[in-house]
C-alpha cells in the first residue's frame, strides 16, 4: 500500500526547475532617505575613473532539437503458463537490474481484508522452501545486489539487482520467492505489528488524511476509495487470508518478468524458462475498472491550532491509454506540476502562502484523477484557493505563449529522457506498457508528441479536464478560522458562477 506522506512527491519536482520561471526573478531594493541636505565636502571632489568596457553579453546557443526515445532492441517471450518476459540489454555496466509484476495488488483485496495484499509482500522476503530469510539476504548480497518488495494498488513488484555475472542465478532467486514463498507463522505477529505502525503514522498525517477523503469522494466504495485499514481491521487480519490471497491472485498469467542490464541473453532466458514454467496459470488478468465520479463539493476536517491548512483539490481525469493523455501531461506541467509553473509562481513565489505547492496527475488502470495540493498558512486558505481556481480559469481562457509553452515541453520532454536513463527505469516504462495494455509507441513517440502539444490545445485541455465548478476539495486545518473563508470563497464562486 503506497501512501503518499505530504510533501513527499514535491521534493522530486522542486528538483529539477523550469529555468524560465526562474529567470523571471526580480529583486526590489529601496533606500531610505531622510529630509536633511547631504552635507557638502570639504575639499572638491576628484573626477571618478571612467569605467571599464564591459564585455558583451553572449547569447546562449539555441537547444538542440527533441529526439525521440530509442527503446534499445528487447526480446520478448511467453512461457507454456502465461508468464510474459521481457529481455533489454541496456548500457555498459556489468550489472543487471529485474523486476517481478504480479497483477495482485490492493484493487483486488476483499472489503474486509484491506491491507492483506501487503502483509503478503512483507512476507514474500521472510524465506523460501529452501533459504531463510537472513540466507536470502545474504545470497543476494553475495550476487553484488538487493531485493525488495512494494505493494500498490494494482500490482505486487518484487525488484532486484545484481552483477552481470549472476544474473542467472538471480532470475531464480526471484523465481524461488515468488514459487515457494514459507509465509512462516512464526513472522506474523511482528510483520503484523510493523505494518500496523506504518498504517498508523500515514493516518496522523494532514496529507494522508486530505488524499484518503479526496479518492473516498471520487471512487466511493471501489477499492481505489478504501481508507487506510484501522488498527483493530490489521488486527482482525489471519494468516490464512493472506495465504488465500496468494492461492487466488498470484499466477502466471498475471506475471510479467523484466530484465535489463548488461547480461547473456541466452542464459537468462533458458534460467527464466527454467525457474518459472512450473508456476500455474492461476486467474486471468482483471482489475475491476473504477467508475469515477465528479464531487463538486467542499470537506474540512478539523486540526486544532494547525500552523498550515493541507489543500487536496481536484477532479477525475484521463489514463494514459486515453489519446489526451500526454496533452493533459503538458498541461498540468505548466499549470501546477513543475517548479516553474503558474500556481506555484503564484501562492508560492508571489504571494507566499506556501513553500511546496504541486499539482500531479495519479493514475490507475483505465481511470486517473488530476489534483493540487498545498500547505498553506492557515491564515491565507481562502485566498490560496481563491488563487488556484484564478490560475486555472486563466489558462483556460488564454492560451500560454509559445515560448512558456516551450520551456515546459522542455521540462517534460528531460524529465521523460531522465526516467529512462538507467535500467530501472526502462523496467518501469515497460512495465507501464504492460499493465495499461499500451505499444512501444507510446515511449518511442512520446518526446514528438510532448512538443506537438500547441497552446490552444493546452487550454482546450484545461477547459475539458480541469474544470474549477466540478472538482472535490479538501481542506485539513484549524476549523474555527478556516471555516470563515471557506464560507466567502464558496460565495465569491457562486457570484462569479
Amino acid at each position: 500500500m503506497k501512501i503518499l506522506v505530504n510533501g513527499l512527491l514535491c521534493v522530486a519536482l522542486a528538483s529539477a526547475a523550469a529555468p524560465a520561471a526562474l529567470a523571471q526573478t526580480k529583486v526590489k531594493v529601496k533606500t531610505k532617505t531622510t529630509g536633511a541636505a547631504p552635507a557638502k565636502p570639504a575639499v572638491a571632489a576628484t573626477p571618478a575613473a571612467a569605467p571599464a568596457p564591459t564585455t558583451p553579453r553572449e547569447t546562449p546557443p539555441a537547444g538542440g532539437t527533441p529526439r525521440d526515445f530509442k527503446l534499445p532492441a528487447k526480446e520478448e517471450f511467453t512461457l507454456s503458463n502465461g508468464l510474459k518476459a521481457k529481455l533489454v540489454p541496456y548500457g555498459q555496466v556489468p550489472k543487471v537490474t529485474m523486476m517481478v509484476a504480479i497483477q495482485a495488488g490492493n484493487v483486488h483485496e476483499e472489503a474486509g481484508q484491506v491491507g492483506v495484499a501487503d502483509l503478503l509482500g512483507k512476507l514474500l522476503s521472510e524465506g523460501t522452501a529452501t533459504l531463510s530469510a537472513q540466507q536470502l539476504a545474504d545470497k543476494v548480497a553475495r550476487m553484488g545486489g538487493d531485493l525488495s518488495v512494494s505493494v500498490g494498488m494494482d500490482q505486487t513488484q518484487i525488484y532486484a539487482s545484481c552483477l552481470s555475472e549472476f544474473a542467472p542465478e538471480l532470475s531464480a532467486v526471484l523465481a524461488d520467492v515468488v514459487l515457494h514463498p514459507t509465509l512462516p507463522e512464526s513472522e506474523f505477529a511482528r510483520v503484523k505489528a510493523d505494518f500496523k505502525r506504518q498504517m498508523s503514522l500515514a493516518r496522523a498525517q494532514p496529507g494522508t488524511q486530505a488524499r484518503q477523503k479526496f479518492t473516498a469522494a471520487l471512487y466511493g466504495t471501489h477499492p481505489y476509495g478504501r481508507p487506510i485499514p484501522s488498527d483493530a481491521e490489521i488486527d482482525a487480519l489471519t494468516l490464512a487470508q493472506v495465504k488465500n490471497f496468494y492461492q487466488t491472485q498470484f499466477g502466471a498469467q498475471r506475471t510479467a518478468v523484466f530484465v535489463a542490464g548488461k547480461f547473456d541473453n541466452a542464459a537468462v532466458r533458458e534460467a527464466i524458462t527454467k525457474a518459472w514454467v512450473s508456476m500455474s496459470k492461476g486467474p486471468a488478468p482483471h482489475i475491476e475498472i473504477a467508475k469515477s465520479q465528479t464531487r463538486p463539493d467542499i470537506t474540512t476536517l478539523d486540526r486544532p491550532n494547525a500552523p498550515q491548512s493541507t489543500i487536496v483539490i481536484g477532479l477525475p481525469t484521463v489514463d494514459p491509454s486515453h489519446p489526451d493523455f500526454i496533452r493533459t501531461r503538458v498541461m498540468n506541467s505548466l499549470l501546477g506540476g513543475s517548479f516553474g509553473s503558474r500556481i506555484t509562481r503564484n501562492i508560492r513565489e508571489d504571494k507566499g502562502y506556501t513553500y511546496s505547492p504541486y499539482s500531479y496527475l495519479e493514475t490507475h488502470y483505465r481511470t486517473g484523477n488530476w489534483s493540487q495540493n498545498a500547505d498553506v498558512t492557515t491564515q491565507e486558505t481562502g485566498n490560496s484557493l481563491k488563487e488556484i481556481v484564478y490560475e486555472i480559469e486563466r489558462l483556460q481562457k488564454t492560451p500560454p505563449t509559445a515560448e512558456e509553452l516551450k520551456g515546459i515541453q522542455n521540462y517534460e520532454s528531460g524529465m521523460f529522457v531522465l526516467r529512462n536513463s538507467t535500467p530501472g527505469g526502462i523496467i518501469g516504462q515497460l512495465n507501464t506498457l504492460e499493465l495499461h495494455g499500451l505499444p512501444d509507441s507510446y515511449l518511442t513517440e512520446q518526446v514528438k508528441n510532448i512538443n506537438a502539444v500547441t497552446p490552444e490545445q493546452v487550454s482546450e485541455t484545461a477547459r475539458k479536464y480541469v474544470r474549477p465548478e466540478a472538482m472535490t476539495i479538501v481542506v485539513v486545518g484549524d476549523k474555527k478560522i478556516i471555516d470563515p473563508q471557506i464560507k466567502k470563497f464558496q460565495a465569491s464562486r457562486k457570484k462569479a458562477l
